[in-house]
């Protein structure tokens, strides 16, 4: 068993966004990875991404928008987004969301222009 402190979770910085490592295999989970995200007011991914899992968001505050054209989601609601789907973050709202995140372990993510990535937080 491994225990993750707030204090001591690892955070990594985009413009506007921010993410907090909790479960994932360098924290000792083997087949799952979780984070929690703090979005800025107003912040819109520019471009949609795609992952080759299923991924799970949660939204614990705020007012977003997932997937392009998607519902606008609010506290307490969950959305399963099936691998490949587009994704395309955005707050809607005048606070800060902050969802939890949850998805398998060693996925990829492809960006709009074909890049494939490995976030930091989900290793």
């Amino acid at each position: 068993m491994q225990v993750i402190h707030a204090v001591d979770a690892p955070r990594f910085q985009l413009p506007g966004v921010e993410f907090t490592g909790l479960a994932a295999p360098s924290r000792g989970s083997r087949q799952l990875c979780t984070w929690r995200l703090a979005v800025d007011p107003g912040v819109r991914n520019d471009e949609p991404h795609t992952i080759d899992r299923d991924e799970v968001f949660m939204v614990l505050a705020g007012s977003v928008q997932i997937t392009p054209d998607g519902e606008k989601l609010g506290p307490g609601d969950a959305l399963v987004v099936q691998a490949g789907e587009p994704i395309q973050l955005s707050n809607l709202g005048e606070t800060t969301a902050e969802l939890y995140i949850a998805i398998t372990a060693g996925f990829t993510g492809t960006m709009a222009n074909g890049t494939q990535i490995q976030p930091p937080w989900a290793q």
